[in-house]
C-alpha cells in the first residue's frame, strides 16, 4: 500500500490554492475544474471543491468542517515563515514556539480554518 495524498475539501478552491501556493512557493497542478494538487516532497496535497464532492461523493465530506486533523510541514526556517505569513494577514493560532521535543513550531489556520503546523528541527 502506498499513501497517495491528503485531500482538503473547500467551498472556495481558488482561495485555498492561493493560500497554499503562498505558503509553500509550490505551483498547484490543476487536473480538472475544481481539483488541484500540490506535490510536496513526500506527499501530495489535493484540494477539491465542495461542488465535486456533491457530484461524485454526496455526503462523504463537508468543506471547512475539520476539527481533528492538522496538516504538518517541515520547513528550513520556521521563524522566517512566521514573519512572512503574519505580514500576509494569515490567522496565527500559535506563534513560533520551542516544543519540549526540540522542534520550533508555528500553528496557523488556512482560510477554511484547517490547522497547519509548520516546524523546523534546529540542529538537523
Amino acid at each position: 500500500m502506498k499513501f497517495a495524498s491528503v485531500r482538503v475539501v473547500t467551498p472556495d478552491i481558488e482561495r485555498l490554492v492561493e493560500f497554499y501556493q503562498r505558503l509553500s512557493g509550490i505551483e498547484a497542478m490543476r487536473l480538472a475544474d475544481g481539483f488541484a494538487e500540490m506535490r510536496f516532497e513526500g506527499l501530495t496535497l489535493a484540494i477539491s471543491s465542495e461542488h465535486l464532492i456533491r457530484l461524485f461523493n454526496v455526503g462523504a465530506a463537508t468543506a471547512a468542517a475539520n476539527q481533528s486533523a492538522i496538516l504538518e510541514f517541515e520547513v528550513d526556517d520556521v521563524d522566517a515563515l512566521f514573519e512572512r505569513m503574519k505580514a500576509s494577514g494569515t490567522n496565527i493560532v500559535m506563534p513560533t514556539t520551542l516544543m519540549p521535543w526540540g522542534n520550533r513550531s508555528l500553528l496557523l489556520s488556512d482560510p477554511d480554518e484547517n490547522l497547519v503546523n509548520l516546524f523546523s528541527r534546529p540542529g538537523r
